[in-house]
């Protein structure tokens, strides 16, 4: 049982890794006022400090003490006792209306043994009825 939940962490950590959601290296760049992190699949992302309620008021030296996680998947300041998500960061980098659109596109490509026999069982009825013409 544990063997199992270890490989399947495993191979979640291997695919977060590929997909860029951990990070290799922080820093706070003052001129620009932005974080910026150096990805697992070699992207750079960045993001000002003023998005982030918990850090919109800190000094710059208290924002230059950014640390990375020691799996890549969340920054720490702790000065400030702040702690982000890597994969939150990104996804929030990108609106609301995409992130869910890209959910609902993901949901619609999982399988499973219900679908496979309705998808046959609809087949067998001669498929999806055709669409009527007005």
């Amino acid at each position: 049982m544990i063997a199992d939940e270890i490989r399947a962490a495993r191979a979640r950590d291997a695919r977060e890794r590929s997909m860029g959601l951990r990070a290799l290296s922080a820093r706070y760049d003052r001129r620009a006022m932005r974080v910026l992190l150096e990805l697992s699949n070699g992207c750079l992302f960045g993001f000002p400090v003023s998005r982030v309620a918990a850090l919109a008021a800190a000094s710059p030296s208290q924002l230059a003490a950014v640390e990375v996680s020691p799996g890549g998947s969340a920054l720490r300041w702790d000065a400030l006792d702040v702690d982000l998500s890597v994969a939150g960061l990104l996804l929030d980098s990108v609106g609301r209306r995409q992130r869910l659109q890209e959910l609902a596109r993901l949901a619609g490509t999982v399988t499973s043994k219900a679908k496979a026999r309705a998808a046959r069982a609809n087949g067998a009825k001669g498929g999806r009825p055709r669409k009527s013409r007005t």
